[in-house]
């Protein structure tokens, strides 16, 4: 069953709050939906803000990266993270330039990372890993070795403090500009794929799962 989590004080959106959406099954799908996420945290009183494969396994949301890598060599210290995942649905154009924007989905989560140092949690991790980007690749590929696994740090983030932003429909002008002759409306984007391109030393034909592949939220 679908839940509404009260906002905290810092998940609380501020600016445009009507925009704001706190319900988990929702937050869910805009994660499943997407690739990408940025991390940010504090390090010796610089940020850093890295862009980064992620994947979510209920209320848990696993990164992963070199264990010599700087974001993941002190994220194990446990630093407060901020972690931001963006769906870009379209390019709103308005009459005037100040009320041009674009439609989007946003996910923020607020927490703290945790290194993953169970053997059976830090597989099933990377399986999460990898079938969040390709479903049924994990079984169709070659497991990591003991070398691979040492050489990969994964991290734990709880998915308990968040909140997501969502802009839908058209532009909105200021009520003497709708008289302004130019074009308005949306212009939409989606992520589009393309036909598969075989390795030239892959024997393999194109399996059915990845012949049927589409990015949607699942």
């Amino acid at each position: 069953m679908s839940s509404t989590l009260m906002p905290t004080r810092r998940t609380q959106i501020v600016r445009e709050p009507d925009r704001g959406v706190y319900d988990r099954d929702a937050i869910n799908r805009i994660l499943d939906e997407a690739f990408l996420c940025h991390v940010g945290f504090v390090v010796d009183d610089h940020p850093f803000v890295i862009p980064t494969s992620y994947g979510r396994d209920g209320e848990t949301l696993y990164i992963h990266g070199s264990a010599a890598s700087r974001m993941l060599r002190n994220l194990t210290r446990g630093v407060p993270v901020c972690v931001t995942v963006t769906l870009l649905d379209g390019l709103v154009l308005a009459r005037s330039v100040f009320n041009h924007s674009m439609n989007y989905r946003s996910v923020v989560i607020l927490g703290i990372a945790t290194l993953v140092d169970d053997p059976e949690e830090k597989l099933r991790a990377l399986q999460v890993l990898t079938e969040h980007i390709i479903p049924q690749r994990w079984d169709n590929s070659r497991q990591p070795n003991d070398k691979e696994l040492k050489a990969t740090s994964v991290l734990r983030i709880p998915i308990v403090e968040y909140s997501a932003k969502v802009r839908t429909g058209p532009p909105i002008d200021d009520e003497p500009d709708y008289s302004f002759p130019t074009w308005a409306g949306i212009i939409p984007l989606a992520t589009q794929v393309g036909s598969p391109i075989r390795d030239e030393r892959c024997q393999q034909e194109l399996p059915e799962y990845l012949r049927n592949y589409s990015r949607k939220s699942r």
